[in-house]
């Protein structure tokens, strides 16, 4: 049977298992919308911006595996749609993102809302496709949604004309992918294997260091039964939090810019680093040449361009993290038949205690005051009443770390920030495929005043959705990191950073049709947060805290891990900080 080929985009769509698509029509993709009108199987998300959308979508993926769907129209649709697209890009996020474009000989005339949204999306996909055949319908979005789960994960384009929409066709429907160009390696090399075993066995200082790769390819059950078997320390980067439990033994929590003093202590003094899922990105290297100068590393990451790309490795395993850890498993356990010799025992045991007494000497802690409200205690508290157990998303900014520090993660796929693009405007929108993902699930997004404000239209949706996402706003009247660097590097000349008390939240969030609160006082903030959490509406909580509050510890751009601020630094201090390469 012929269908309109917006008929067969949503054929697709369900055939790929898709139940929700985050979007916002317009001209170029009305024909699909008309389509939607009476299709049924298909939960359509209006949301307020089209950026929105493509962060929703990138929520509905983390937390539940599958591929997150978006719809928008053409020009500036498209073009708004591009930092989700480049943030999904640069956090491994599997996303599909269609777009409308102007008739197929339109293109190339300045059409009225005509953008090349193919050439601008490039950069920022894994791929992109423009269809100019209503046959090749089928063929593309199968190819789109195989790329966009399949090898490293990440956003695929596709491009739809409006005249390929509304004309007739036939839905032709591969059951089968297969792209000659594109055949990702799963299972590691047996050999290299086999050399991370042995160096993982006998090595004396190991630390595993580990990424959201572990996350994507749903291998945290492996890595913790591989770090119980080896008792090997375990830090995670920013985008790793939850792949192993923060109250883990084991765990030695974050690393990098602003992981603890006992992670970064612990990697720079390792003999074996075992890198799994990560990409020794800058903010957890610091300056490249000190990072864990004395180790022999291992990296495990199923994209072969991220082997060796910042940090040289000595044995590369390309391949999917689970298939890789299981296989690793088996080779540490047949090492481990033989007695590990005496020195390397004793050795393990002076390492474990040595991490104890980093972690002893600067633990993470911050200054307790019964006046003003610790950011620091808010989190706390939050994982207190929640017991681990709720989806966390963040904002970008102070709070996003404070988040990160203070919060007990217990499961993978439970927290989700924007790390490599650190896109403010983050946290609300992506709450929102969180909560639609997982209904019924509580959903917290922690955020501040300065990030909270670029998406925070988005309360109408959660409202007319009803996405009960709870919102927790760290306010500190201004943008709390720039304020921080501007404090600690540019000897306090504060520029641009102020946000003084505009707009009011509580009044914001009952304009929207959601609940407002607002705390002042530490002994408030444990009764709000439990009010917010039994509401059964969308919620934002205003937390009225310190602006001069800083985010500790804290590496200097341009600094080794081991220069870690871990408080308010002297003049001496900052004299020296400034003179060090600046920006973040």
């Amino acid at each position: 049977m012929r269908h309109s080929g917006a008929r067969i985009v949503l054929e697709c769509l369900k055939r790929e298992g898709v139940d929700t698509i985050f979007g916002l029509p317009g001209g170029a993709v009305l024909p699909i919308y008309d389509a939607l009108y009476d299709f049924e199987g298909l939960r359509h998300i209006l949301v307020r911006q089209e950026a929105a959308a493509g962060h929703a979508a990138e929520g509905y993926a983390r937390t539940t595996g599958k591929v997150g769907v978006c719809l928008v129209t053409s020009g500036p649709a498209a073009t708004n749609l591009v930092t989700a697209l480049q943030d999904a890009m640069m956090d491994s996020i599997p996303i599909v993102a269609f777009t409308g474009q102007v008739p197929t000989h339109l293109i190339g005339n300045d059409a009225f809302q005509e953008a090349d949204n193919v050439g601008i999306t490039r950069p920022c996909t894994k791929h992109n496709f423009l269809v100019k055949d209503g046959k090749d319908l089928g063929p593309t979005i199968r190819e789109a949604f195989h790329l966009a789960k399949t090898g490293r994960p990440g956003p695929v384009h596709v491009d739809l004309p409006k005249d390929i929409l509304v004309k007739e066709t036939d839905l032709v429907w591969p059951e089968k992918v297969h792209m000659r160009s594109y055949n990702p390696t799963y299972d590691g090399h047996p050999g290299q294997i086999k050399k991370a075993a042995r160096l993982i066995a006998r090595a004396r200082k190991p630390v595993f260091y580990v990424g959201g790769g572990v996350i994507s390819s749903d291998a945290a059950a492996e890595l913790r039964q591989l770090a119980e078997l080896t008792q090997v320390p375990v830090t995670t980067t920013l985008m790793g939090l939850g792949a192993f439990p923060s109250a883990h033994p084991l765990s030695i929590e974050m690393l990098g810019m602003h992981g603890t003093y006992y992670a970064n202590m612990a990697v720079h003094h390792s003999d074996v680093l075992v890198a799994i899922g990560a990409r020794f990105d800058d903010r957890v290297t610091g300056k490249v040449d000190m990072f864990a100068p004395h180790a022999e590393i291992v990296h495990i990451d199923i994209d072969p361009s991220s082997i060796s790309k910042n940090i040289k490795v000595d044995i590369p395993i390309v391949g999917d993290c689970r298939r890789v850890l299981k296989a690793l498993l088996a080779a540490v356990r047949e090492e481990l038949k033989e007695e590990m010799p005496s020195a390397v025992r004793e050795a393990r045991k002076q390492w474990a205690e040595q991490i104890v007494e980093w972690r002893e000497k600067a633990p993470l802690a911050y200054e307790w005051s019964d006046d003003v409200i610790k950011p620091q205690y808010v989190v706390q508290e939050i994982s207190n009443l929640t017991q681990g157990e709720a989806f966390i998303v963040t904002g970008v900014g102070q709070h996003q770390m404070w988040a990160a520090q203070y919060y007990k993660f217990k499961h993978p796929r439970h927290w989700c920030t924007s790390g490599g693009l650190g896109t403010m405007g983050y946290g609300l929108p992506t709450a929102m495929g969180v909560q639609a993902a997982n209904p019924g699930k509580l959903v917290i997004n922690i955020d501040g005043d300065g990030s909270f404000q670029m998406n925070s239209q988005e309360l109408a949706t959660c409202f007319t959705e009803g996405l009960p996402v709870k919102t927790v706003i760290i306010n500190n009247s201004g943008h709390g990191m720039v304020r921080q660097w501007q404090r600690i590097i540019y000897k306090e000349r504060y520029c641009a950073i102020d946000l003084p008390g505009i707009p009011d939240w509580v009044k914001l969030a009952e304009a929207y049709g959601c609940v407002g609160l607002r705390v002042t006082k530490p002994s408030e903030v444990v009764l709000a947060l439990e009010k917010m959490l039994s509401t059964p509406a969308p919620v934002i909580l205003d937390v009225c805290v310190d602006k001069d509050e800083c985010v500790f510890p804290m590496v200097p751009a341009g600094g080794a891990n081991t220069d870690m601020i871990l408080a308010l630094p002297t003049r001496e201090v900052k004299d020296k900080a400034a003179k060090s390469q600046t920006g973040f």
